[in-house]
Formats: structure tokens, sequence, C-alpha cells
């Protein structure tokens, strides 16, 4: 990668200078689609280029699962198409929540994480589908971005959906249980056990490491919200205690001696299995704890940092276990789609708890000095299995291509699942584990930068990561061992472009930080989404309706853009081959085509968001020219041209802009010419 000089463009936020030449490495990554980028992410380059080229993958991965809802602002999806088990019609799932939102405090628009965040909350999702950490991962952003409006107004939500789990606490135990299927974990040693070992899909209700931290989490952010927000009803002490409460309870009572480990024990009680007994091995869940802070620095329980290192313990050669070989039932395949393996949690890696365990390492390496100074597990470990989970992103049957799929086999690092569902899967984090753990920027809710990197200097000999908006302010931290790469040895971080702390060694930094209001929120509504096939208006329509499906025609105004070349991930309309060079309207060929919208009422549009897909080994080319036309005036079916047209250049994988005069129309549709013996995708059509 070359290093260059230049400024940072941006439409809405602020231009800022910095090191890193984001045009060239927005151009590098995301080719046509770079401008969505361009503004939007913090820069990173480090001198292993595994890690790099997955950080910019996994904006990739971000991109795509951003659904434009329409009036309702954007959410994060888990599957970049739809699945029988999301909360419809919006598609969305909570189970990967924590994650969407901790990749999304770093993006500098904010709008992202923010309607998604309304939307989590609203009576709309499902907050229940599965166990969560929604309050304490928008606490988290909170953290990075700094304003306090945007938190505070979800007190009461947050307060809600805590105290619906009280169905799911025993107060014999003081802990909440959970069945491991609405854990997001099916098939683990408690529901498998708990069967017997015929099964374990649904059932094995135990009381779980992963919830009652969850709910540690989420207690101690509502805690801290109500007392940003000034509340004085006793919802401070209140949760402060609900959450110390579980800290106590998940330390004496999920803490296995035998194990050195956090386990489960059954809250089933049945033929196989007795309640309050704990499960019979370690599980990868067992981290969870330290992922939100709730052990205490402790010589025992450090103890745990070993298993991940132990090749006979969750230590698997491409990827950390879910749990070990010494389980009776350690990767036993129960559960089939046709005779393709579906997800089970008895062995496989799984980038989700994979996620968990790098933020729970950091966590341990950044501020938990007794456990960390033992040296049980060091830096340069943490480095090790980054780099290790970073290699899952590239299929070893598909040289060169990243891919992140739902689980692997720890043995090969080959995908297990790898159902029509499952290419570029948001279930896990990346980003967040970048720039939080190994660049080392720990967010505080404080006037506070704290930089400690836990980059192993023998290992990486340098990094950069800037353009990050913290508390309103643009920050930049940067490692060079030998001052060769960015001309400054040491590390070095950067406030608005002026060094404020340097060290010239890998070490904490901390330097005040005003809090600066960060920019206003710009929410540009799409007028033509259909969330589902069947809603009412807008409806699309085609001009060659024989060769489409009404998924299809529906695909491009769901509210989805990406671009991915898998044929299991198509996205959009397509059209039929071009058969002639001569314009024609005729519905079965030629080379002209539509996709109307009919908005069922006179609509104000004034503006055009094209996405055309292009791939010309599967025959997909982008038009040679378009035209936008609409409907006018009641009762009239006449297509007239919109007027003072201003059209974009034609972009493949990229959106194409389109404006004109604003006028009220009732149907609008977009015509394009093909050259002979290709076909178009329209992947979306967004009016505004």
């Amino acid at each position: 990668m070359r290093l260059l000089t230049a400024s940072i463009l941006s439409l809405t936020l602020p231009v800022i200078h910095a090191s890193l030449n984001a045009t060239a490495l927005t151009n590098q990554y995301f080719g046509n689609d770079a401008p969505w980028y361009l503004s939007r992410i913090p820069l990173f380059e480090s001198s292993s280029s595994l890690l790099t080229d997955v950080y910019y993958y996994r904006w990739s991965i971000f991109r795509s699962h951003q659904r434009d809802l329409g009036s309702r602002g954007y959410i994060s999806t888990e599957f970049l198409n739809d699945v029988g088990w999301q909360t419809n019609p919006w598609a969305s799932l909570n189970d990967a929540t924590g994650f969407h939102l901790l990749e999304g405090r770093w993006c500098r628009d904010r709008r992202f994480k923010e309607d998604y965040a309304d939307f989590i909350f609203s009576a709309e999702s499902n907050t229940r589908q599965f166990s969560e950490t929604m309050a304490a991962s928008v606490w988290a952003g909170y953290e990075v971005d700094g304003s306090e409006a945007d938190v505070v107004k979800r007190l009461d939500e947050m307060m809600g959906v805590f105290d619906a789990w009280m169905d799911s606490y025993d107060s014999n135990q003081s802990l909440y249980w959970v069945e491991p299927l609405r854990d997001a974990t099916e098939y683990t040693i408690s529901s498998i056990d708990a069967s017997g070992g015929l099964d374990g899909f649904t059932g094995g209700n135990a009381f779980r490491p992963s919830i009652n931290s969850f709910q540690y989490a989420n207690a101690k952010a509502i805690s801290d919200i109500a007392a940003l927000k000034g509340n004085m009803d006793g919802t401070v002490d209140t949760y402060s205690a609900k959450a110390s409460s579980l800290k106590e309870t998940v330390q004496s009572s999920l803490w296995n001696t035998t194990f050195a480990h956090f386990i489960d024990r059954f809250q089933v009680n049945n033929t196989y299995v007795r309640y309050g007994t704990p499960i019979r091995g370690r599980e990868l869940v067992g981290y969870v704890p330290w992922t939100h802070d709730l052990p205490d620095d402790s010589t025992e329980y450090a103890e745990a940092w070993t298993h991940i290192l132990n090749a006979s313990e969750l230590a698997g050669p491409h990827g950390l276990r879910t749990n070990e070989p010494s389980y009776e039932y350690y990767m036993r395949q129960y559960r089939y789609e046709g005779t393709a393996p579906e997800c089970q949690w008895n062995g496989p890696v799984w980038p989700f708890q994979t996620t968990q365990v790098l933020t729970g390492l950091a966590n341990f390496l950044d501020h938990y000095p007794v456990g960390a100074s033992r040296d049980l597990i060091t830096k340069a470990d943490y480095i090790r299995l980054l780099e290790q989970y970073a290699q899952l992103h590239y299929n070893p049957s598909r040289a060169g291509i990243l891919d992140i799929e739902e689980d692997y086999y720890p043995d090969t690092g080959s995908p297990i699942v790898g159902l029509k569902r499952s290419p570029h899967y948001f279930h896990s984090g990346y980003i967040d584990v970048i720039l939080s753990g190994l660049v080392g920027i720990r967010p505080s809710a404080s006037d506070v930068l704290e930089v400690n990197p836990l980059a192993d200097a023998s290992m990486m000999t340098y990094f950069r990561a800037d353009s990050i908006l913290y508390h309103g302010h643009t920050i930049a931290v940067q490692w060079d061992a030998t001052g060769t790469r960015y001309g400054t040895q040491g590390l070095q971080v950067e406030i608005d472009g002026v060094t404020a702390a340097t060290s010239p060694t890998l070490t904490r930094l901390t330097v005040p930080i005003s809090r600066v209001a960060p920019p206003a929120l710009q929410r540009r509504l799409a007028k033509s989404i259909q969330l589902n096939a069947t809603t009412p208006y807008p409806i699309g329509s085609v001009s060659a309706p024989n060769a489409s499906s009404l998924d299809a025609i529906h695909a491009a105004i769901d509210g989805r853009v990406f671009f991915f070349p898998e044929p299991d991930v198509a996205n959009g309309w397509d059209t039929p081959v071009s058969t002639t060079n001569t314009t024609t309207t005729t519905p079965d060929g030629g080379s002209e085509f539509w996709f109307a919208i009919d908005f069922g009422a006179p609509t104000l549009v004034s503006s055009a968001e094209l996405a055309f897909f292009l791939d010309l080994n599967q025959g997909f080319d982008v038009p040679v020219k378009y035209s936008v036309q609409v409907v006018q005036g009641e009762g009239s079916e006449e297509w007239v041209d919109v007027d003072e047209a201003v059209y974009g250049e034609v972009v493949g994988n990229g959106i194409t802009h389109v404006s004109w005069k604003a006028s009220s129309v009732g149907k609008i549709r977009v015509v394009f010419e093909l050259r002979e013996g290709v076909r178009a995708r329209l992947v979306e059509m967004k009016i505004f």
C-alpha cells in the first residue's frame, strides 16, 4: 500500500487532513462504490496486510447490511436475504445487534447506529427474540460520539426491555436462565445433554455466563444513562444494585474450580440432567464475563485464559472451538438442511463467540493488571488469535475471496454450513476489535482520550488509524517502530491534526479532550421502499414480466444495496439478455428495458439513486444510456421525461445519481438500453 497525503472529502462532515489518503484507499478497496465510504469510515493500515484487508472488507459487510426502511430509517441485518425466523417485514434479528452497534459506533455518519437504536427499542422490534446487549451497546456508542441527547432518550425503553427478562429470572439462584437456542447458540453441552445426547436444537435451559453477563452490562448501562440524565427517582441505585448482585452471583455460582472456567448450570430438571448442577465441560461462552468487564481481577479467574492456548482444549488449529474435543458429542452433526450441515455450537468455530473472546481478552490485557501480569496470555497471543480470526474470512476453497460465513471446522478453517443464506454473514464484529483492541482506543464517557495499543512490537512494525470521530474531534493513532513508515518513530496520538501525546514504545497514553457536539444527522428519506413483496404501495413493475418473479421485482426496491458476486446472494431485478442493438419496447427481448414504481398517490420527487450490478463473467453489464420518466396528473398514463434532468455517469457496483426539477408524480420509471448479448441487474432504485 503506497502512503500518500491528501484531504478527506465529505459532503456533510467537516473536511479534515490526515496522513492516509481516503480517496486512494476507498478506491482500492471499494471500487465504484468508494463514494459511500469516503467520508464515512475511519482509515486503517498496518504491517499486517491480512488485518488491513479484512478491516476494509468488514466495512463492506457493514455497508451491505444497512437496510433502508424508508421513513423508519436504517437497520442492520444479519443475513443479506430473508430467513424464516426474522422479524417481518423488517428482516430484523436482535441476537447480533450488539455487534452491529459496536461496529457502527465507529462510522463517521451516526445515522446508521442511531436509526437502528431507535428501531430496536421501538414496538416494531422483537426485543425478546434472543438474549441481547442492546442497552450496553447503545451506551458504548455514546462513549465514542459523546451525544447525550441520543442516549438518554431511550432510557425508559431500555428499562422496559431489561425488566421483561424477569420471566427468565430464577430467584432461588439469583440468576437468569436461557434456552441455548434463544441465546443464539443451539446444540451446546446443556441442550445436547438435556436430550440425553439425542438432539439439542431446543431445550437445555441453563443459567449461562452469557445472558447473566449481558444483563449485568445492560444494568450498568441503564444506571450510567440514568445518572447522565440526572435521574432522581432511584433508577441509578436500583440498576447499579442489580449489576452488583449479578456480578457476585456469576462469580460464586458459575465459576467452576474444577474447570477453572465460567460454565453453565442446568435450569432444566429431567431424566438426564439435574437442576442446579454444572455442565460437564468448558465452552467458549465462559469468556463472555470478560467481554463485559464482569469478573474481579484475580489470579484465580485469570487461569481461564490458558484454555484458549491449549490445543487439547479450546484452541483449534484454525480457530477457537466452541467446546472441547473431550466432550462426548464434540463435532457430532445432528442437524441438516437436506444433506448440508446446519448450525451447531458443539465444537465449530463461530465468529460470533470469537469476537466476544477477543473483546474480553482486550479488556483483560488492558485493565486487569493482576491477571495480565502473570503472562498467562500476552499481547503476542492476542495478535496471533486476531490474525487467526482474520484468516477465517478467506474461504480456502476460493483463493483470494473474502467471505465471512456462519461457522467453521476448527481443524481446517473451512466453512461448515455453506447454505444459500450464509455468505457475508453479519453475526460478528471486527472493526471494533481493531480500533478498540489492536489500535487501543479505549472509549470513555469522561472527557479523556485513552489509547493503549495491544499490538506487539515484535510482530507489528507499524499501523495507523485516522479519520476517527471521537467526542466530536477527529483523532488518529499511529505506531512506527523504526520511523521509516511515517517519518516519526514510536507511538503518536493526534487530535484534530495536532500531536497530543507520544511515546517511544507501545504503551498507554491518556490525554484530556473536550466534548464537541457531533455533526448533525442528515436523514434523506427514500420514498420508493417496499418492505416485502406483498405490502402495499410503492409497487414495482418491469418491461419483461414473464422473465421476473414478484420477489425479484421487489428486490429492486427493498432498501438493500450490495454488490457481492455470489449467485446465492443475488439482489435485484435481472433483465433478459439483450438480443439486438435496435431500440425496442417488446417485453421479451431487444435492448431497451424499464423498471417502474407506482407510488399509489401523487408523490413529490426530485432525485434518484440507481444501483447496477457489474460482472462481465456472469454476463451483467451497465446500460449504455438511460433516462428517467414520470406520469404526472390524475388519470394520465403518458410517460414523459423528467424536467431539467442532470444525469450522472452510469457506474457498475456503485451508485448512479440523477436529479431533476421537483415534481409531484404518481409513477416513475428508469428506461435503459443495453448492448447486445448482455443483461442488466438493477440492484436498487431509490427515489427521493
